[in-house]
């Protein structure tokens, strides 16, 4: 019988703009089968079969650093051209309208509504595993649904954006799925909307379910 060879790999982007731990991030997306490259380069990013977004630190820290490479510009191009983006951590929290840390407010890139708050719990930061609440339908959960995932975070969204769409009179085609997860009260743990995924855990740091959702979302570029 002929031997079947494996097709290309796919290519993915980890944007690198000071923030993030890139360098286990691209480890993790190599053994899930990619071909990455660390760069900021717009003619790299655009590119690129997927774009993954990092972030770790303060929210505003966070922005100034994406806008200095024109980050958000990178971004808004691939989604509009419905090119595939993930955010981890901090990537997920600038994609909501704002973050507020010690009753600064800062502008995020709006792709989400939403603020971006101190997590209302008796211990702060959260850090270690947690379980999560899959919707149904979800690609990134795919086998995975009822693992644990590693999170280390003070700030997180804590308001669904699907209701914030719906409330507001948006009724996309296809409204975002939302994966919780609790700390003290629920907070987002992962948003699924179209081209654009996003996860508040690390799974480059959360072992076999974190490199089963890497995978997930590779195969799907």
């Amino acid at each position: 019988m002929p031997v079947e060879t494996p097709g290309p790999r796919p290519s993915v982007v980890v944007l690198d703009y000071g923030s993030g731990n890139t360098h286990s991030a691209v480890r993790a997306l190599e053994r899930a089968g990619a071909d990455v490259t660390l760069t900021s380069s717009p003619r790299a990013v655009a590119a690129a079969d997927g774009l993954v977004v990092p972030g770790v630190g303060a929210f505003r820290a966070v922005m100034e650093q994406l806008l200095a490479v024109r980050g958000d510009q990178l971004i808004e191009r691939r989604l509009a051209g419905g090119r595939p983006v993930l955010g981890i951590c901090v990537g997920l929290q600038i994609l909501f309208t704002e973050g507020v840390e010690h009753g600064e407010r800062t502008d995020g890139l709006g792709q989400w509504p939403g603020s971006v708050d101190r997590l209302d719990a008796p211990i702060v930061p959260h850090m270690g595993w947690s379980p999560v609440r899959v919707p149904e339908g979800s690609v990134l959960f795919e086998g995975v649904e009822h693992e644990r995932f590693y999170f280390v975070h003070s700030y997180g969204v804590q308001t669904d954006p699907a209701a914030a769409l719906a409330a507001a009179g948006e009724t996309p085609l296809s409204p975002p799925l939302v994966t919780w997860a609790e700390h003290g009260s629920p907070f987002v743990a992962a948003v699924e909307n179209g081209p654009l995924s996003a996860t508040q855990f690390h799974p480059e740091k959360s072992g076999d379910a974190g490199a089963r959702l890497l995978r997930n979302w590779v195969q799907a570029l």
